[in-house]
Formats: C-alpha cells, sequence, structure tokens
C-alpha cells in the first residue's frame, strides 16, 4: 500500500486495522498479511496495484496556520493542498500548525518510513526565536547534554546561539513539540519556530507557501540519510512531530 502510493507505512497500518482493506474479496485487519503479484488489493472497495503511482518528493516552505496533514476536519488549510500534483501525496512527519518552513510531500512510503522512523537518526534542524534572550552558556550546555522530559531524557543536540534570542537546535528524534519544550525546559519559551533542513535537504530560498519537486539526485541524497537501521518488526515512537 505504502508502495502504490495509498498511504504512508504506518498510515496504511491503521487503515488495515480499521477493516477498509480487502485482499480478494476477504476483509484482512492484519498488516503483516502477505500478499504477491497475484492477489487483489482493494481499499474501500477500489483496487490498488503495487507501483502503480510515480514515486514522487516535494519540498514545500510550509506557512503558519497550515496543518501537516492530508485533510482536517476543522476546514484548515493543508500542506497537501498547497502542493499540485497529480500523485496522492502525504506529509512526511509533522509540524506543528504555527511552526513554518520545511516539510515533505510523497508518494513514496518506504522513503517516508527511513526519514521517520526513529532507529534511522534522520537530523532535523530548526531555527528558534525565544523569551528571555540572551540565552546564557548554561542552557546552551544542557541542550546540548540532553534535558530531562516527561517522555525522558532527550538525546544531545547540536546547538548554535545565532543571535541573543535565535537558536539553531539540530536533532534526530521525533517527540511531540520536542524543540519547544527543551527550550521552555532551560527557560526560554519559543516564540517563532521554523524548520532549515530536512536531512541533507536545506529550506534554501524557498519562500513561504512554495514548493518544489526534488530531484532524483536528492531523492538518493533522502534515502542514505540517517545512521541507524531497525531490525524487521523494531518498536519505534510514533512520530507525531518534533517543532
Amino acid at each position: 500500500m505504502a508502495g502504490a502510493g495509498v498511504a504512508s507505512r504506518r498510515a496504511s497500518e491503521e487503515i488495515i486495522r480499521a477493516g477498509r482493506v480487502s485482499v480478494d474479496g476477504e476483509l484482512v485487519t492484519d498488516p503483516a498479511r502477505d500478499v504477491g503479484e497475484h492477489n487483489t488489493v482493494t481499499v474501500d472497495g477500489n483496487r490498488i496495484a503495487e507501483h502503480s503511482a510515480e514515486l514522487v518528493v516535494y519540498a514545500l516552505n510550509k506557512p503558519a496556520g497550515v496543518v501537516s496533514t492530508a485533510s482536517d476536519t476543522h476546514g484548515r488549510p493543508t500542506v497537501v493542498e498547497l502542493v499540485h500534483s497529480r500523485a496522492r501525496l502525504y506529509p512526511v512527519g509533522r509540524l506543528d500548525a504555527d511552526t513554518t518552513g520545511l516539510i515533505l510531500l510523497t508518494n513514496d512510503g518506504e522513503l517516508a518510513y527511513r526519514l521517520t522512523h526513529p532507529s534511522f537518526e534522520v537530523d532535523k534542524t530548526y531555527r528558534a526565536v525565544v523569551r528571555g534572550a540572551p540565552v546564557s552558556e548554561r542552557a546552551l550546555r544542557q541542550l546540548r547534554e540532553g534535558v530531562p522530559l516527561e517522555d525522558g531524557l532527550t538525546a544531545p543536540a547540536r546547538v548554535t546561539r545565532v543571535k541573543p534570542d535565535t537558536l539553531e537546535i539540530t536533532i534526530h528524534e521525533g517527540r511531540k513539540r520536542q524543540v519547544k519544550r527543551m527550550c521552555e525546559h532551560v527557560g526560554h519559551r519559543v516564540i517563532e519556530l521554523q524548520r532549515v533542513r530536512f536531512g541533507p535537504l536545506r529550506l534554501g530560498e524557498l519562500g513561504p507557501g512554495k514548493y518544489r519537486r526534488l530531484s532524483e539526485r536528492e531523492v538518493s541524497l533522502l534515502r542514505g540519510a540517517g545512521r541507524g537501521r531497525p531490525s524487521p518488526g523494531a518498536p519505534g515512537r510514533r512520530v507525531s512531530g518534533s517543532s
């Protein structure tokens, strides 16, 4: 399903468990069910074909107020609506509605899995404007060494103070609101947050609300991003977004 561009791997698992998928006319709720070329797979009654869609990746500079989902029950604008493509796209990970900057959209489930699974440790860099400037050396040291949050100690981050009130923070985890919570823990509330890099890809001069399709070389670099490799069936923290 991920390879056919239906949804990301994690979203596909949820679709299967919800009873929306059939194999050869039989309802399937186990994501581990094996299928082959001879099987007919349908989602909500619509047949899908393995690798039937061209795999594409887009970079978008997400504006504030836009949500990082394919659809929104509250009628808010979504990142998918901003990218005009024939492919059925979904965002790679999430940014909070008030966070701006680089987000990727694709129909390549395997790539999305690699970029978001915590075992691969793909770096993301954020530029945070904070209250209570200047940020002290003590606070910078805490961020670099890891800070205790309610869901555990964070991994060491790379942190640069580019202005008295502005930090660039590179992390490879994907905890919910992680950068904001880290800064709040050391006494500096985030008032503006922008993601400026995802793996090897930088936001660059892409304007707010603008997008571009990535080149084959850029996609190849993304496929090689990160360090770890999860073992089959490896558990991982669900990536909700780290802004």
